[in-house]
């Protein structure tokens, strides 16, 4: 079964993309061993990816000339909007683009009013990211590897199909990292 939902990925995945085959094939890899280690369905999975895709393209057409910086992020058909713009007219036409997208059930508009973030800042969130990750990784109490982690601006947004009890003790992590000034729970929840 795992099989077949590999091929299948690696068939869209080709079907898709144009260019060489090698990197076509170990991104289809790459995405098969992702989809095994999520909670999402094969075609959610995928779903968020051309979602995200989309939502880029749109903003991309709408906002040519440099707008901001726009991160797209989509979890179970929820997408996640981080980075800043340069006013409110843009953060609001922002989510109203991505709420076009075909199958997005939800839009979280992080979007800040603000100058573009430097470069040790994006580093920054990204280190944030990496030891949330890995003290999540760590716990097994918590399913690291079925949380989202995105950091912005010091604050870490966490997204996922979590119980009660993982959504607790992932909270309690991103809270108590060094460097994390706010968590944003972005979860759904299962039994």
């Amino acid at each position: 079964m795992k099989t077949l939902m590999q091929i299948a990925v690696a068939g869209l995945v080709l079907s898709q993309l144009q260019g060489c085959a090698t990197a076509v094939l170990g991104g289809a890899a790459a995405t098969g061993t992702a989809v095994a280690l999520d909670r999402r369905t094969t075609g959610v999975f995928v779903g968020d990816q051309e979602i995200e895709l989309r939502a880029r393209n749109r903003l991309s057409e709408a906002f040519p000339k440099n707008a901001g910086n726009i991160s797209t992020t989509s979890y179970n058909r929820q997408v996640l909007l981080t980075g800043q713009v340069q006013d409110e007219t843009i953060r609001t036409r922002a989510g109203e683009i991505v709420k076009g997208v075909p199958d997005v059930r939800a839009v979280y508009n992080e979007l800040s009013v603000s100058g573009i973030t430097s470069l040790t800042s994006d580093a920054n969130d990204t280190a944030i990211t990496s030891k949330v990750k890995a003290r999540m990784l760590r716990d097994e109490k918590v399913p690291g590897t079925k949380i989202k982690i995105v950091t912005e601006a010091a604050i870490v947004y966490l997204m996922g199909l979590v119980t009660q009890d993982e959504a607790r003790i992932a909270t309690e992590i991103a809270r108590t990292t060094s460097g994390v000034t706010k968590v944003v729970t972005l979860f759904e929840y299962i039994n």
